[in-house]
C-alpha cells in the first residue's frame, strides 16, 4: 500500500500536483535522486526522463522548468519541517522545550520516514542543503513571491518565531532569528561538508555539534 502524506503547495508552482498520481511520484522520486546526483545546473528534464524512462512532454505536464520544480520540491521540504514540530510539540506546554524540539526537528529532518514512501527524506535533505537558496536568490523573486511560492518557508519561520515569543514576549527580533536558525542549518552542514574553514563544525560530528550550537546561539540571544 502506497503511503501518501500530502501537503497543499502553492498551485502555481504545478500543472499537476505531482503528489496526486503514481507517475508524479515516481517524478518526485527520480528527480531527487537525480538532481543530488548532478546538481541543479547540469539537472535536466531530458535526462530525467531518460532516468525514468519516459518522456520529456510527460514530465512537462507537471511543471514548466526545473526551476519550478526546484521551489516545488523547497515548498515540500518546508511544509514536511512545519509537520514535524506541529506533531511534535502539540502536547507540550514548555515553550522552552517547544523550542528544543523545532530546533531538532529542523536538523534531523532528514531522517527517513514511513509516512511518504515517494520521498527519500534525507536525499531530499541532500539537496535542499546544496541547492535550495537557488530557489529563492534570483532575480525574478519579487513576482514568484507574489504568487505565493514561499507561503510554506513564512509559516515555518513563523511557526518558530511564535515559540521564540512565547519564551520572551519582548524579543523584537523573533521572525529574523526563525530564518536565520533554519538557514543556519543548511548553512553550517554545506561547510562542514565541503568548506570546512569556515565552520567550527567536526564534518563526522556534525549533526550532535550542530545542534549543540543552535540551541546554544538561540537560547542566549532569546534570553537575554
Amino acid at each position: 500500500m502506497s503511503l501518501k502524506l500530502r501537503f497543499e503547495l502553492p498551485e502555481k508552482l504545478y500543472l499537476k500536483d505531482p503528489q496526486d498520481s503514481e507517475y508524479g511520484q515516481r517524478l518526485l522520486d527520480n528527480a531527487i535522486d537525480l538532481m543530488d546526483e548532478l546538481g541543479f545546473e547540469s539537472f535536466t528534464f531530458r535526462k530525467l526522463a531518460i532516468r525514468m524512462s519516459s518522456s520529456e512532454v510527460s514530465i512537462y505536464r507537471y511543471f514548466e522548468n526545473k526551476h519550478l520544480l526546484l521551489v516545488y520540491l523547497n515548498c515540500w521540504y518546508w511544509e514536511w519541517v512545519t509537520y514535524l514540530i506541529d506533531i511534535q510539540t502539540m502536547n507540550v506546554k514548555d515553550s522552552s522545550e517547544k523550542l528544543n524540539i523545532a530546533l531538532h526537528h529542523m536538523i534531523h529532518a532528514s531522517k527517513e520516514s514511513k509516512l511518504c514512501d515517494y520521498i527519500n527524506e534525507n536525499m531530499l535533505f541532500k539537496v535542499i542543503m546544496k541547492e535550495s537558496s537557488k530557489a529563492y536568490h534570483i532575480s525574478s523573486i519579487d513576482e514568484e513571491n507574489k504568487y505565493g511560492f514561499f507561503l510554506p518557508y513564512k509559516e515555518l519561520v513563523s511557526r518558530i518565531a511564535k515559540i521564540i515569543e512565547e519564551i520572551n514576549p519582548q524579543f523584537r527580533y523573533a521572525k529574523s532569528l526563525g530564518s536565520t536558525l533554519f538557514e543556519m542549518v543548511n548553512n553550517q552542514l554545506y561547510y562542514a561538508e565541503h568548506l570546512p574553514r569556515l565552520t567550527s563544525l567536526n564534518k563526522n560530528k556534525r549533526l550532535s555539534e550542530l545542534e549543540a550550537m543552535v540551541n546554544h546561539f538561540a537560547f542566549a540571544v532569546v534570553n537575554n
